[in-house]
């Protein structure tokens, strides 16, 4: 079973900023100030931000993609 498989299984085609926490491990509110900042992690996860309303949610498949690339690792050298 595949990372995307995993979360698919577990939240669904989008991810909520609570669930995305819980997959990075992070806290809802340390995560929402960490996006808004301007390094390479943060904008390769706000690439994959889906606003409906107000509500903002994460595509879970560019989310798996991006866990399963080692790209939020920093080391892109």
């Amino acid at each position: 079973m595949t990372i995307e498989d995993s979360l698919l299984d577990r939240f669904g085609p989008l991810l909520s900023l609570p669930q995305l926490a819980t997959v990075l491990d992070r806290s809802p509110e340390g995560l929402r100030i960490s996006l808004r900042s301007n390094n390479y992690w943060a904008t390769e996860i706000n690439q994959a931000r889906l606003r409906i309303g107000r509500r903002v949610y994460f595509r879970t498949s560019q989310i798996a993609e991006l866990l399963d690339s080692d790209q939020l690792s920093g080391d892109r050298g």
